[in-house]
C-alpha cells in the first residue's frame, strides 16, 4: 500500500519521494521548530501538524529528545477517503496559514489510537477487503481531524455550493495561474461568477477575501524562488510576467518588507 506510509521522523517532508503526499504528524516527545509558509512555528509534545505542501515546510530543527509519528497519504487517496463533508475546505485554508493543532489530552489519545489502528491495518494485507478497510480507517482519522479543528476554530457550516467554488478557485491557484493572472476578475470570469461574489464566498469560508489568497500564493512562490540563487531577479520577474524588473522589485519590497537583494542575502 504505497498510498499510505507511516514513518517515525519528518525527513520525508518536502522531498521528491513524498511530493504527492500529505503529511499528518503527532509529536510524542520533545519539540521541534520549523518554518512554514514563511513563518516560524513550534511543534511540541501532543501537537498535531497537517502539511499539504511539503515544500512549504523548511528549516526543521528538532530537539535531541524529539519523537514523532507521521502518516503520509497521497493526495489521490485523501480525496478517495475524505467523507462527504464540506468542512474540509475550511480546514484546508486554515492549515495553509497554520499547520499546528494543539490537542487536548483526550484528543491526543484519539489521534494516537487512529495512527496505531492504521498501522495495524496496513499490515493485514491478507484481508480480502484490504483496500476498503484502509480507506475507511483513513476516513475515520480524517473525521477526527475535522473534529479537532472544529473545536479549535468553530464549527461553521460551509454550503456545498461555496465549498465547490472555493475548491475550484484554490485549484487554479495550486496550478500556478497566479504567475500570469493576479486580478480577482480573471478568476471570477473563469468561475462564471462576479468578482464581488467570489470575494464574499472566500471571506465567508476562509475569513479572507479572494485577493488575499492570490497575493499569498504569489508572495510565497516568489520568496521560494528568491532563495534559489541560480535564478536571477530578471528571470523571476519574467516568470511572473511583471511589466518590468523595477515593478517586480517594488512588489517584493511591499510584500516582503525588503528588496529582492536584501531578502536573498
Amino acid at each position: 500500500m504505497n498510498d499510505v506510509i507511516i514513518e517515525d521522523n519528518l525527513n520525508g517532508i518536502g522531498t521528491v519521494k513524498y511530493q504527492d503526499y500529505l503529511a499528518h504528524a503527532i509529536c510524542t516527545g520533545g519539540s521541534c521548530r520549523f518554518i512554514f509558509n514563511g513563518k516560524e512555528f513550534d511543534f511540541n509534545k501532543g501537537d498535531l501538524i497537517i502539511v499539504r505542501k511539503g515544500k512549504l515546510m523548511e528549516k526543521i530543527m528538532p530537539s535531541e529528545d524529539f519523537r514523532v509519528k507521521v502518516v503520509y497519504v497521497t493526495s489521490g487517496f485523501i480525496v478517495l477517503s475524505t467523507p462527504q463533508s464540506n468542512y474540509g475546505t475550511k480546514g484546508q485554508l486554515a492549515l495553509f496559514l497554520n499547520p499546528v493543532m494543539r490537542l487536548t489530552p483526550e484528543q491526543q489519545e484519539v489521534c494516537l489510537k487512529d495512527f496505531e489502528t492504521l498501522e495495524f491495518r496496513l499490515k493485514d494485507t491478507d484481508n480480502h477487503f484490504y483496500r476498503d478497510i484502509i480507506i475507511n480507517t483513513v476516513q475515520t482519522m480524517i473525521l477526527d481531524f475535522f473534529d479537532f479543528h472544529s473545536h479549535l476554530h468553530g464549527e461553521d457550516n460551509v454550503s456545498t455550493q461555496n465549498a465547490l467554488l472555493m475548491n475550484r478557485f484554490l485549484g487554479m491557484l495550486e496550478n500556478g495561474e497566479y504567475r500570469k493572472n493576479r486580478e480577482v476578475t480573471y478568476y471570477a470570469d473563469k468561475l462564471c461568477v462576479s468578482s464581488k461574489y467570489l470575494s464574499e464566498v472566500s471571506k465567508k469560508v476562509s475569513g479572507y477575501a479572494a485577493n488575499y489568497w492570490i497575493n499569498r500564493y504569489t508572495v510565497l512562490d516568489i520568496s521560494r524562488m528568491l532563495r534559489d540563487k541560480s535564478l536571477t531577479f530578471v528571470q523571476i520577474s519574467d516568470m511572473f510576467e511583471f511589466s518590468s524588473p523595477n515593478y517586480f522589485s517594488r512588489f517584493v519590497q511591499h510584500n516582503l518588507g525588503m528588496s529582492p537583494t536584501d531578502y536573498r542575502d
